[in-house]
C-alpha cells in the first residue's frame, strides 16, 4: 500500500501528514523552512515504506519543496488550493482551518483525484515562464509611471503631451519649461523624477525583451513559424503551457488556456457561453496572436475572421472562434516540439 503524504507549506514552516489508503492518519511532523527541510522530511518518511508526496499549489508556495523532493528521487503531485480547500470543509471531518487539518485535505485529495500533475523537474518552460512573467510587470510598471508622468506634464503646461508619451517628446517639453513659483518647481523636479523612472524602465524592458529571444531561440520552438507569433508571444506560450503532454486532446489544451467556450444547461435548454476560466496569462497571449492576424488582410487568421463574420456572427464571437482556432494550432506544433 502506497502511503500518501500531504503538505501544507508556508513561508516559515512546512507540516506534513501521512495517509493511507483508508484515508486514516498515519503519522504528522512540522519542519521548519530550513536548508535542512527536505532531509528531515525525508528521515521523517523512511519508516513508511513506499510514498507519493502532494503538495499543495507545487507552483507557488510550494514549489521550493516540491522541487527538492522530485530531485531527491520522490514521486510528487500537485494539489490545487481550491480542491484542497473542498476536500477540508466537505471531506475530512475536520473543517477547522489549520495546519495539520490542511496537510490532511491535501492527502485525501491527493487519494481521492487521480488526476492530479505529477511535478516535473524545472527545465526551459520554466525559464521561459519566468522571463515572460518580468516582461510583464515591467511592462506594468511603466505604464503606470507613465500615466503619472503625463498627469505630471499636464500640470505644467497646458495639454500636456497629446500623443503617447516616450521619453525623448517628454525631455523636449520640460527642457522649454522654467518654472516660476515653488509650487511649479516641486512639480517640474518631481516630472523630471518620472522621466527619469521612465528612462530606466526603458532600458530594463529593452533588456528583457533581449533575453527573451535568446531564450526563445535556445528553445528551439517552432511556434514563431505561425503567423502573429514572435518571441514575445512565443515565450508566453511556451512557459505558461508548460509540458504540453499533460493535455491528452486540443480540448483540454483549450480549455486550460480559458478559450473553449462553458455550457450551461438547465431543463433541456442548454447554451454556451464565454470562459473566464483557465489561464489567463495564456489567455492573452493567444487573443494577441489572434489580433495580430486579424490585423493583416492577407493572413489566414483575417480570412477566417471574415468567413465567420459573413455567417452572422459577431466581431467578438468572430474573434473568440479564431482564438479556438489559434489555440489549435499552438497546440500542434507544441507538440511537435515536444516529440522532438
Amino acid at each position: 500500500m502506497t502511503v500518501i503524504i500531504g503538505i501544507d507549506p508556508h513561508k516559515a514552516s512546512h507540516t506534513a501528514v501521512a495517509i493511507g489508503g483508508d484515508e486514516q492518519q498515519l503519522a504528522e511532523t512540522k519542519v521548519r523552512a530550513t536548508c535542512q527541510q527536505t532531509t528531515k522530511l525525508l528521515a521523517w518518511a523512511e519508516p513508511l515504506g513506499p510514498r507519493t508526496w502532494a503538495v499543495e499549489s507545487a507552483g507557488g508556495m510550494g514549489y521550493l519543496l516540491s522541487q527538492q523532493l522530485v530531485s531527491a528521487g520522490e514521486e510528487v503531485l500537485d494539489v490545487p488550493a481550491t480542491l484542497a480547500s473542498r476536500i477540508r470543509v466537505l471531506g475530512t471531518g475536520r473543517s477547522n482551518k489549520n495546519d495539520p487539518n490542511d496537510a490532511l485535505s491535501v492527502a485525501i485529495a491527493a487519494l481521492r483525484s487521480p488526476g492530479l500533475r505529477s511535478v516535473e523537474p524545472a527545465n526551459h518552460s520554466e525559464v521561459l515562464r519566468l522571463l515572460a512573467k518580468r516582461n510583464h510587470e515591467i511592462g506594468r510598471l511603466r505604464n503606470i509611471v507613465v500615466s503619472r508622468l503625463h498627469a505630471a506634464l499636464a500640470n505644467l503646461s497646458p495639454g500636456g503631451i497629446s500623443k503617447e508619451l516616450n521619453a525623448s517628446d517628454a525631455i523636449r517639453l520640460l527642457n522649454d519649461l522654467e518654472p516660476i513659483t515653488a509650487v511649479e518647481q516641486i512639480r517640474y523636479d518631481l516630472a523630471h523624477e518620472l522621466l527619469d523612472y521612465v528612462e530606466r524602465l526603458d532600458v530594463q524592458l529593452k533588456e528583457s525583451h533581449r533575453r527573451i529571444k535568446t531564450a526563445v531561440k535556445a528553445s528551439g520552438t517552432s511556434l514563431t513559424e505561425l503567423y502573429g507569433v514572435g518571441p514575445i508571444l512565443a515565450c508566453e506560450l511556451v512557459g505558461y503551457t508548460g509540458d504540453v503532454r499533460r493535455f491528452t486532446t486540443r480540448d483540454q489544451f483549450a480549455s486550460y488556456a480559458g478559450v473553449a467556450p462553458v455550457e450551461f444547461s438547465s431543463g433541456g435548454r442548454t447554451v454556451h457561453r464565454l470562459s473566464r476560466r483557465g489561464n489567463r496569462q495564456l489567455n492573452h497571449a493567444i487573443h494577441m496572436v489572434a489580433i495580430c492576424q486579424i490585423r493583416q488582410k492577407d493572413s489566414e487568421g483575417r480570412i477566417y475572421f471574415e468567413k465567420k463574420v459573413a455567417e452572422g456572427k459577431t466581431k467578438r464571437e468572430a474573434i473568440r472562434s479564431l482564438k479556438r482556432h489559434v489555440s489549435n494550432a499552438v497546440y500542434r506544433q507544441l507538440l511537435i516540439d515536444a516529440q522532438k
